[in-house]
Formats: C-alpha cells, sequence, structure tokens
C-alpha cells in the first residue's frame, strides 16, 4: 500500500492507487478512460495492455466496458460523472445493468468539487440516476480510506455499480472503527435523539455538527450510508425506531437521492420525522469549493441548526 489510509486524502488520489495495486495483481481489471487516463495513475503505464482510451466517447466507452465484462473481464470505467450517468445513461441501463455485468462506473469530481467549471460539471443528480436503475449499486465514500476500501471490494462483487467520488482536492479523514463493507452503514457516533444520515464528504460535517450538539446535551447517531443502493434498510430502521427522527445530508439533489432512499424506507415500515438537506431541486453555481457548501446550506453549521430545530420541534409536540 503506497499511501496511508488514516491521513486526508483526495478520494481521485485514492481511487487511482486502488486501481494500480488491485489491478495490477488481478489480470482481469481493464482501464476504459474517456480522455479521463490521469484518473487511473500508474495502472494505465504499468498495464497498458489493459488501459484503453476512447478520448471524449462516453457512450462508447461504456458498450466496450460490456464488451469486457462479457469476456470475463473487470472493467473500470471513469470520467466526470455528468458525462457519464447523463450522456452515457442508455448504454450504461441497456447494455450493462440489463445483463447484470461486472463494470464499475467511477464518476468523479461530483457536486462542488467542480466548483468553477458550474453547472454543466457539478453532478447533482446522478445518484437519483443511478439509484433508478435495477441491478446497479451505488456507492458514494466519505472520504479516501472509503474510497480505496471500496475499489478493493468491487474487485470480486456481482454485479453492475456505480462509485460517486469528488475531484483532487484532500478530503478530512473519517476515523471509525468499524469496516467498508457495500450494504452496510458504518457507525461514526452513537446517539439516542436523533440520527444524521449522510454519505461523502457531509459525513465529516455531520461528525463535527454531533460533536457540537453533544455538548449542548443533544445526542445524535451518526450513519454513513456510503452504499446508497441497496439501502441499509436494518440500520434506518434501528435508527428510527430508537432515535424517533431522521436527518439526511447529502451533496446532491434532495429529490432521488440519499434523503429519499431514506424516507421511503421509513414511510412504508416505520414512520417517523424525515427531514432531507441537500440541493433543494435546482443546478449548481460556479465558484469557490467552500463558498458553495455554505451557500447551499450544507456545511456543519447548518447541519446543527436543522437538528437542533428537528429535535427541538419533536421534543415539544
Amino acid at each position: 500500500m503506497a499511501i496511508d489510509l488514516t491521513s486526508d486524502l483526495s478520494t481521485r488520489k485514492a481511487f487511482s492507487e486502488a486501481m494500480t495495486e488491485f489491478g495490477l495483481r488481478d489480470k482481469r481489471v481493464f482501464s476504459v478512460a474517456a480522455d479521463s487516463e490521469s484518473r487511473f495513475g500508474a495502472f494505465r503505464k504499468e498495464a497498458s495492455d489493459r488501459a484503453l482510451n476512447l478520448g471524449i466517447a462516453e457512450q462508447n466507452a461504456m458498450s466496450i466496458a460490456a464488451g469486457l465484462a462479457f469476456c470475463g473481464k473487470i472493467p473500470f470505467v471513469s470520467t466526470y460523472a455528468t458525462f457519464l450517468t447523463m450522456r452515457a445513461c442508455e448504454q450504461i441501463r441497456t447494455d450493462i445493468a440489463f445483463a447484470n455485468l461486472n463494470v464499475r462506473i467511477v464518476g468523479t469530481n461530483v457536486g462542488f468539487s467542480s466548483d468553477w467549471l458550474g453547472m454543466t460539471h457539478q453532478a447533482l443528480e446522478d445518484v437519483a440516476l443511478m439509484r433508478s436503475i435495477p441491478n446497479m449499486t451505488v456507492l458514494v465514500p466519505a472520504d479516501g480510506a472509503a474510497t480505496y476500501r471500496l475499489v478493493e471490494a468491487l474487485i470480486n462483487y456481482e454485479g453492475p455499480a456505480y462509485l460517486r467520488i469528488r475531484g483532487t482536492a484532500k478530503e478530512p479523514h473519517v476515523s471509525c472503527p468499524e469496516p467498508v463493507v457495500i450494504g452496510k452503514a458504518r457507525k461514526i457516533r452513537d446517539g439516542t435523539d436523533l440520527t444524521i444520515i449522510a454519505c461523502g464528504r457531509l459525513v465529516y460535517e455531520a461528525m463535527v455538527a454531533a460533536d457540537r450538539l453533544a455538548q449542548e446535551g443533544i445526542k445524535v447517531r451518526v450513519l454513513d450510508m456510503h452504499t446508497v443502493k441497496p439501502l441499509d434498510e436494518e440500520s434506518v430502521l434501528k435508527a428510527a425506531k430508537e432515535t424517533k427522527r431522521i436527518l439526511t445530508v447529502e451533496e446532491h439533489n434532495v429529490v432521488g437521492g440519499l434523503g429519499s432512499a431514506v424516507a421511503e424506507v421509513t414511510s412504508a415500515q416505520w414512520p417517523v420525522p424525515v427531514r432531507r438537506m441537500g440541493v433543494e431541486d435546482r443546478f449548481g453555481l460556479p465558484g469557490k469549493e467552500e463558498d458553495l457548501f455554505t451557500f447551499f446550506n450544507l456545511t456543519s453549521e447548518h447541519i446543527i441548526s436543522e437538528a437542533r430545530k428537528l429535535y427541538e420541534r419533536e421534543a415539544s409536540s
């Protein structure tokens, strides 16, 4: 292992390191780039016979990846998430998911990590799109370490999967003794007053918020829901029963993402108040990443405010 998984890492760096380490070990692994070879790190040079670059042709990349998977290979396809999940959505659905092929779709620079590139590159709808496709697994790691472990797990995972990662900036490390297992949420903090369910970069912000709220006497459980599909319904229902109120937080449109998935489960099986935090059904804007989190009300301070309101409203009812 060439990186320290306890340090702050960019998810793209973690992906390229994992791709190189595990891909070089397993001759079934191929990289498929759409003018995006840099995502694959040293793998593209050390395994050049298994590294394909299709240029700016995401639809072709998906169909070729499907062909590789039909032949028993494990292709990882990567470029900007907006172009993979939107431009090539038909190929993902028809060529890959319908046949339940072992293709790994790695969408990068999601959300506000595309900062100044604006709405054309800021994927805020990708989870909803991928979540709606049958057979598709949807993964949103909290940090570099989780990204690394999910890539490792995907080598021998059955079926298509979408891995949603951010850009080249370092992400705060989320310390948790629980392992990263596809389909199983990690409990970052325990509490009995309410539960924050988060994914991606906002797991760290949720953790910070929970620590601050603990100082006020509000005991908050924090779940890292790195697998949005299949959702860990057991952990969601346990939280609903034990803490009686849930706040979801995601760097994504509130329509169709993590919050929607959680609300679907609770409304059908154990109704409790669910407040969804995310981008309120609008497009992104160009700007500095930290300014965008503030503008869209997705910082630890905003999480604290919403958690307080949810707790106080239900406590008084």
